[in-house]
């Protein structure tokens, strides 16, 4: 005899078998995502990491941390297939004037290092950072702490949020357009760091304005109902406990700004530029010159010059060192945000 079935157990019907064929449709739609980025970051790491890290100590490719990029120079000497950066190539032929007449191959950017590119990429992130960081958190406080909700502070919401559809190629030439022309400031680092401002600034000032608005109401009416002002109320009360969702945009608004191309091609990076940035005459200067940069390096070797194994190698060992920069810069946030979370933890 067979026991009656309890009131709440489940009963397997279509509508169950269709949740249940969703449920395994998004998590197969999610691990396939997460499957062809691994694969993807797997391959940048397996070949960039041939370039980076080497078999014999000190195990870690210094001259392409801290040299300048270079032509590659292949030819035969003596018997032995040799490959030089261009420096290396001149000071062997001053050492053997014979070698004036050999036969070489010539590959651009092929040999040397980075270096260069890694100090141009950290500038523009953290200075377009700090700049969309304080515009974009004022901005967040004036739309939900001071002003009153109507059609216009609507319209500036909806504006917000419609820039952040931009495709960046329209705030490179925005930003061609007013601070390099307009404003003459040329292809420089302010006129990068102000145009990956403005291209950052709508995830900036969401972020932000949802962390305020995730402050209890209580905080405030405490802190006013005890004759702060209401300054005092937003620095003391309110943004202490909105900076972990401050931090959060600042790490999004980071894996942006340091993958972009476009903007920094038209305001701020060099293909080659021989001095780094502090080597200035006088400090202003430091602000209005160009500089070279990960992103649009990867973009040259992949697809300005001839194809070969030896560019190759830049390419994957510039993309590893890119990732692991823009890593670096993000765990310093998260870090930073989670440290601030507990601090002030309610």
């Amino acid at each position: 005899m067979n026991a009656p079935d309890h009131l709440f157990r489940p009963r397997h019907n279509a509508a169950r078998r269709a949740e249940s064929a969703t449920f395994w449709v998004f998590r197969a739609a999610t691990y396939f995502i997460l499957l062809c980025g691994a694969i993807v970051f797997l391959d940048i790491f397996v070949k960039g990491g041939r370039t980076v890290f080497k078999a014999e100590a000190p195990f870690v490719n210094t001259t392409f941390f801290t040299a300048a990029p270079e032509s590659l120079y292949l030819f035969e000497w003596q018997g032995r297939k040799r490959e030089m950066g261009d420096r290396e190539f001149r000071a062997f032929k001053e050492q053997h004037p014979a070698a004036a007449s050999v036969k070489t191959e010539s590959y651009v950017y092929s040999a040397g290092g980075i270096f260069p590119c890694i100090v141009g990429t950290v500038l523009l992130v953290v200075g377009s950072m700090a700049i969309a960081l304080v515009l974009g958190v004022c901005a967040a406080i004036y739309l939900n702490e001071y002003a009153r909700d109507g059609q216009f502070i609507r319209f500036v919401r909806l504006a917000i949020l419609n820039l952040a559809g931009v495709p960046s190629i329209v705030f490179g030439l925005f930003g061609f357009g007013m601070f390099v022309i307009f404003f003459g400031w040329n292809v420089s680092l302010l006129a990068g760091w102000f145009t990956l401002a403005f291209m950052v600034l709508p995830v900036v000032i969401t972020a932000s304005e949802e962390s305020l608005k995730g402050v209890p109401k209580g905080f405030r009416e405490g802190s006013l109902a005890l004759g702060a002002t209401k300054w005092q109320t937003i620095r003391k009360n309110v943004l202490p406990y909105a900076l972990p969702g401050i931090l959060t945009s600042s790490i999004l608004g980071i894996a942006r700004v340091a993958g972009e191309t476009a903007p920094i091609m038209f305001t701020a990076a060099y293909v080659v530029r021989d001095k780094l940035p502090w080597d200035v005459a006088r400090a202003g200067d430091f602000f209005f010159q160009g500089v070279m940069a990960l992103p649009y390096h990867i973009y040259v070797v992949s697809s300005k010059i001839p194809q070969n194994d030896y560019t190759e190698r830049v390419q994957y060992g510039t993309a590893f060192v890119f990732l692991l920069i823009v890593a670096l810069i993000a765990a310093s946030s998260i870090l930073l945000r989670h440290r601030r979370r507990h601090r002030y933890k309610w």
